[in-house]
């Protein structure tokens, strides 16, 4: 079975790495479910099935080959493996309202909006677990003040607290990739920094100050503010300046 480049397959292949990561799911006395995206050839998925103590182990894998592959191998799993898109997977149906945790080598062409979906669907996800292109996995970790700040790392860190697991380079993956690798691990915060109803106004703010990264605040972010707001000298800012909390402060004053 040969990785498909458009899938965003590939295949890791260090049997303790994988070990490690399976086990990097620590909160597994708030949920009872665990789904992992994109197992491929299940080196990941073997070391999950390990821990049946703790959860129990469903799939979500879109290529059709790998759906085959898994039912051929993994017959335990054959009642849990959900084809298709993860992207569009419908949580409600699979677990009902029943918390669970995620976790995945994920396809590195849709990682960012496997994140975008956690965080979607928050409130069900306590904790999650994955490997990254390195690249994104330093921008999920990265704070006020480095070049790579941005977007992703402010949504997430809103919701969740993210911590580094380890680093993986290309020569542990069949094919290797062009990038290097990171995992990463995402516990969901005990209060989300913004309220639910506000969320939609936090990103919104958020996505229109890294719109213009080059502008001051000021500029950039006329849509969401008054001009008596935008008058203060912290919109002086650019968006590399900002921290979470005052992403967190701007996002609770008026409105325009």
């Amino acid at each position: 079975m040969r990785a498909k480049k458009s899938y965003g397959q590939h295949f890791l292949t260090n049997e303790h790495y994988a070990h490690q990561i399976a086990h990097a799911l620590e909160l597994t006395d708030q949920y009872d479910h665990v789904l992992e995206v994109g197992p491929g050839q299940g080196m990941l998925t073997k070391h999950l099935l390990e821990r049946k103590d703790a959860f129990e182990l469903s799939v979500s894998e879109a290529d059709k080959d790998m759906v085959a592959y898994l039912e051929e191998h993994y017959p335990e799993l054959r009642d849990r493996i959900i084809p298709g898109d993860f992207l569009k997977a419908d949580f409600g149906k699979i677990f009902g309202a029943q918390p669970f945790g995620l976790i995945g080598n994920y396809p590195y062409n849709i990682s960012s909006q496997i994140m975008i979906k956690m965080l979607d669907n928050y409130q069900q996800i306590p904790e999650m677990v994955g490997m990254f292109q390195k690249e994104v996995a330093d921008r999920v970790l990265a704070g006020e003040g480095s070049k790579i700040y941005g977007v992703i790392g402010v949504l997430v860190q809103c919701r969740y607290e993210p911590s580094l697991v380890l680093n993986v380079s290309r020569g542990n993956f069949n094919p290797p990739p062009r990038v290097e690798s990171a995992v990463i691990r995402l516990v969901r915060r005990a209060e989300p920094l913004v309220p639910d109803e506000k969320w939609g106004r936090f990103k919104h703010i958020v996505k229109s100050a890294f719109g213009m990264r080059r502008k001051m605040l000021r500029n950039s972010l006329k849509s969401a503010f008054p001009d008596e707001v935008l008058a203060d000298e912290f919109f002086q800012r650019r968006p590399e300046q900002v921290s979470l909390a005052d992403f967190v402060r701007l996002t609770l004053q008026p409105e325009r």
